[in-house]
C-alpha cells in the first residue's frame, strides 16, 4: 500500500475553522513543557515530522484513516491529521483557546520556556493588602489584554502576567510555573491575595486560566470576588467557585512571600486583628480598637472627616468616616449606621472592597447629586431622548461602551442594550437582572 502523501502547512493564528484550530492545538502538544509547552510557532517542524510519521506508520499497518482505536473507541491516533490521498477527517471544533506568553522578564520578550529548576528562595515579601491593592491598579486603568504586550510597570498583559505583577513577581511567569510560587491550600482556606490556578499540562492552550481572590461576596461562599486579566481588559467581578468553566479544575495556592498587615513586614503568623466584638465601638466607647478603626478609615479616604486624631475615644467623626466607608461598599439601611460590624471589619483589615470617593465638588449651577432615574420607559426600542444620550455618555466613562461604533447618542439601539449588560453582569447580576435595559438600581450603581 502506498503511504499517503501529507502535506505542510502553518496554521492561521487568527482563523477560527476547525482544522487550523486543531492543528495549533496538536502544534502546542508536541512542545516540552521546558520549552514553553503552548506557543505553536516554536517547534513547528518538530510536530510536522511526528504527524507524518504517524501517518506512515499506519499505512505500513493498514490502519485506514476512518477505523476506530480498538482500546477507546475513539478515531485512530493520527487519523485526522493532514491530507492526501488518504483522505480528509472531520476534526470537532475544540474549545475556546485562552493563549498566554511564556516565562519571561519585565519589560522583555519571553524567553524560551520556564525553566524546571527556577529557584523561590527569596521571594519579594508582600502584604495581602498590597496584592489587592496592585491588582486593583490595574482594573482601574483598564489594562487592555494581550498575550505580547507589557504595561508601563513591565509586566505582560495576559492572565499570568497580572498574577505576576500582584504578587510581585520578578518576572513574567505562566499557568505552567506560578504554582512555583505558591502553597497548595484547601479552598476553605483561601483569603484575599491567594490564586485560583486552572493550567492544563496536556495542552496548556485549552482553558488554562488564573485569578486572584478578592474575597467571598455572599455567606454560602459560592461566589467571589475574582480579579484577573481577560479580554477585553481587566476587571474584577462576583465569579462563582471556582470559575465560569472548568471549575472543579482550579487550585487554591497561597504566595510563600506573602506576609500580614500592611507594610509587608510583620510574619503571616500575625494575623490582622480579629473583630473586637460591636461592644468597642459607638457612644462612650473608649481604646485602642478606636483608634485601630480610625486609622484603617483614614488609610482609605476618610481622613477628611478628622480634624484631630484619629483617636481612643468614639467620636461623631469616627461614626461618619465608618458611613462613609459602608457606603461606598453599596451598603444602605442598618448596613450603613456608622457602627462597625464583622463585615465592615474584615474590609478594612483584609484591604477589600472601594474607598472612601473623594468629596465631589458641585457642578456650576447644580447640587453634583447624581441625576435623578427617568423610568424605564425611557430605555425602550424605537425611544430617542436626552436620557439615551446622558446614560450613554456615563457608560462609555465608567469603560463600558465598547459595543458603540458611533455615539452614544439619543436613540436607544442594541449597541446601548449590550453595554447596559456588561455593566450588569461586571456586577456579577444575571437572568432578569442582567437583561441590558437599566433599572433604578443599575441607575444608582452607574452614576454612584
Amino acid at each position: 500500500m502506498t503511504a499517503p502523501v501529507f502535506e505542510e502547512y502553518e496554521p492561521a493564528g487568527d482563523c477560527p475553522c476547525g482544522g487550523c484550530a486543531e492543528r495549533r492545538r496538536l502544534l502546542a502538544r508536541g512542545l516540552p513543557l521546558r520549552a514553553g509547552g503552548h506557543p505553536a510557532a516554536h517547534g513547528a517542524r518538530r510536530a510536522l515530522v511526528l504527524v507524518t510519521a504517524a501517518g506512515v506508520a499506519l499505512a505500513a499497518t493498514g490502519v485506514g484513516a476512518g477505523e476506530a482505536d480498538a482500546d477507546t473507541g475513539g478515531p485512530a491516533p493520527g487519523a485526522a491529521l493532514g491530507t492526501g490521498r488518504a483522505g480528509t477527517a472531520a476534526v470537532a471544533e475544540p474549545d475556546p483557546e485562552t493563549p498566554q506568553g511564556v516565562r519571561g522578564p519585565l519589560y522583555g520578550p519571553p524567553s524560551a520556556g520556564p525553566s524546571s529548576n527556577h529557584s523561590v528562595e527569596g521571594l519579594r515579601a508582600t502584604s495581602r493588602a498590597d496584592i489587592i491593592n496592585r491588582a486593583k491598579r490595574w482594573v482601574n486603568a483598564k489594562v487592555p489584554y494581550s498575550m505580547t504586550k507589557y504595561w508601563s510597570d513591565g509586566y505582560r498583559q495576559d492572565c499570568s502576567g497580572y498574577v505576576s505583577m500582584a504578587w510581585n513577581l520578578e518576572g513574567n511567569e505562566w499557568t505552567g510555573s506560578l504554582s512555583r510560587f505558591g502553597t497548595r491550600i484547601a479552598r476553605e482556606e483561601l483569603q484575599p491575595g491567594d490564586m485560583l490556578l486552572f493550567h492544563n499540562s496536556s495542552d496548556p492552550t485549552k482553558g488554562s486560566h488564573v485569578t486572584i481572590f478578592g474575597g467571598w461576596t455572599d455567606y454560602t461562599h459560592s461566589y467571589y470576588l475574582a480579579y484577573e486579566q481577560t479580554k477585553p481588559a481587566t476587571r474584577a467581578q462576583a465569579t462563582p467557585m471556582a470559575y465560569w468553566n472548568n471549575s472543579a479544575s482550579y487550585v487554591a495556592y497561597r504566595y510563600k512571600g506573602v506576609t500580614g498587615g500592611n507594610s509587608g513586614s510583620t510574619p503571616e503568623t500575625a494575623k490582622p486583628t480579629a473583630f473586637p466584638g460591636a461592644k468597642s465601638f459607638g457612644p462612650g466607647a473608649d481604646g485602642a480598637h478606636v483608634t485601630e478603626l480610625g486609622r484603617m478609615l483614614v488609610a482609605r479616604g476618610g481622613a477628611r472627616f478628622y480634624s484631630v486624631g484619629p483617636g481612643p475615644r468614639w467620636s461623631e467623626s469616627d461614626r461618619r468616616a465608618t458611613e462613609a466607608f459602608q457606603r461606598a461598599q453599596g451598603w444602605r439601611g442598618a448596613e450603613a449606621d456608622g457602627l462597625p460590624g464583622p463585615d465592615t471589619w474584615r474590609y478594612l483589615t483584609d484591604g477589600l472592597g472601594k474607598n472612601i470617593p473623594a468629596k465631589r465638588a458641585s457642578r456650576p449651577g447644580g447640587t453634583g447629586a447624581r441625576p435623578a432615574y427617568p423610568g424605564k420607559g425611557q430605555f425602550r426600542p424605537g425611544r430617542s431622548g436626552e436620557y439615551v444620550t446622558q446614560l450613554g455618555k456615563r457608560l462609555v466613562k465608567r469603560g463600558y461602551g465598547s459595543h458603540y461604533v458611533t455615539g452614544p447618542g439619543p436613540r436607544w439601539g442594541e449597541a446601548d442594550r449590550r453595554n447596559v449588560e456588561a455593566f450588569q453582569r461586571a456586577q456579577g447580576w444575571r437572568g432578569s437582572a442582567a437583561d441590558g435595559y437599566p433599572g433604578p438600581e443599575t441607575w444608582r450603581r452607574l452614576f454612584a
